[in-house]
């Protein structure tokens, strides 16, 4: 195919704020994990697909397949709908405790 770039599992974008390897982050409508550290506007190689523990709202307990989102605003996965971004699903069960604070998403790839 002469039209083919790259498979798209990783792109490089603009840092959209600081982050650190293992952040998520949101560029209009692309959600994905920095590979890297990054300042505010730098180049970042960033996962759109795979499985990550990523930080989630303290309070929201998860059963395995509920659909989870990206809170830009407070850098979190959460259940909840509202403004946020669909970013794919929870992958294992997790609680609401103070210190349950780390879910496992599978990425979606798609906002």
């Amino acid at each position: 195919m002469r039209n083919y770039v790259q498979p798209g599992r990783t792109i490089t974008l603009a840092a959209p704020y600081a982050v650190t390897s293992g952040d998520g982050l949101l560029v209009g409508a692309i959600f994905g994990v920095a590979t890297a550290s990054a300042a505010l506007g730098e180049p970042v190689e960033t996962c759109l697909t795979g499985v990550f523990d990523l930080k989630k709202v303290g309070s929201q307990a998860w059963a395995v397949g509920d659909k989870v989102y990206w809170d830009n605003t407070n850098k979190e996965v959460t259940k909840t709908v509202g403004s946020n971004t669909p970013i794919g699903a929870a992958i294992e069960a997790v609680g609401n405790g103070a210190g349950e604070t780390i879910g496992r998403v599978r990425l979606n790839g798609a906002a």
